[in-house]
């Protein structure tokens, strides 16, 4: 039996693919919008440097990974809807973060994409 905590898999594809999506967006898309914000943006230069060679790349594993995340957040999910409230399920604060996370590499992957 396995005694690592539940949610793991999913928030692992979320976290790798917001990754890969701050790669992707590192070039054009987040120093506009931080400039836009009035937040400096020069520090991405170096990131964008580096990442800019595995744009193409970066946005199909952040797509990957935002997919896969999204599918096994799906099924905590359903398995959290038939464990009821006294079973062992994922916590409910770890689903709203990794919904949240998803979202935000959503955001980030298709600024990435757009602003090019």
């Amino acid at each position: 039996m396995q005694n690592r905590p539940k949610g793991i898999d999913a928030g692992a594809f979320t976290l790798a693919g917001i990754a890969a999506a701050f790669g992707v967006a590192s070039c054009c898309a987040l120093p506009f919008l931080l400039a836009s914000a009035g937040i400096g943006a020069a520090w991405l230069g170096g990131i964008a440097m580096v990442a800019m060679p595995y744009r193409t790349p970066l946005l199909l594993i952040g797509a990957a990974c935002l997919i896969l995340g999204a599918f096994l957040l799906f099924r905590q999910q359903r398995a959290a809807a038939r464990c009821g409230p006294s079973g062992a399920c994922t916590l409910r604060w770890v689903r709203i973060l990794t919904l949240a996370g998803l979202l935000l590499g959503a955001a980030l992957l298709w600024a990435g994409y757009h602003y090019v």
